[in-house]
């Protein structure tokens, strides 16, 4: 693995990125490599022909980009500090295309994103589908698993 000099972890649009953050953290300390972390912005009202009938969908939507960027900045904020370097990528587009085109871009040579299955309204909201980043990938990819969440009675 000495040739592991550029990692690029995926931030999912959940609370759960972190982890995966933390992983990458983990190997740029072990390995002496440069962290980079993706967040890609997909919109789906963007879509041509699309007619939004509630206004406050896109407006929610919004709302959870924002507090997502803010999350992902104190995630990075505070892995610096521990002293790796992290470069931060924010990107417009559909996810898979964006990602595979940091990849290339950053000529990263690890990808670690979380595994789990998207529900309808995820893939919806922001277009993700690991299958799609699995077969285009010309690096190795390391998946954290996600962490069940606690279920309240």
């Amino acid at each position: 693995m000495d040739d592991l000099k550029r990692i690029l972890v995926v931030s999912r649009d959940t609370r759960y990125c972190k982890k995966a953050v933390h992983y990458g953290m983990f190997l740029a300390r072990c390995y002496g490599a440069e962290l980079f972390v993706i967040h890609v912005v997909h919109n789906p009202f963007s879509i041509q022909g699309w007619n939004l009938p509630i206004p406050s969908l896109a407006e929610e939507y919004q709302k959870i980009l924002r507090e997502t960027k803010e999350e992902l900045t104190e995630i990075i904020r505070q892995e610096k500090e521990k002293g790796v370097h992290v470069t931060q990528l924010v990107r417009e587009g559909e996810p898979t295309t964006e990602i595979l085109q940091a990849v290339r871009d950053e000529h990263i040579d690890l990808l670690i994103m979380l595994a789990h299955e998207e529900g309808r309204l995820e893939h919806f909201l922001f277009g993700r589908s690991n299958d799609e980043i699995f077969r285009a990938m010309p690096c190795s990819i390391l998946m954290v698993k996600r962490e069940p969440e606690a279920v309240d009675f």
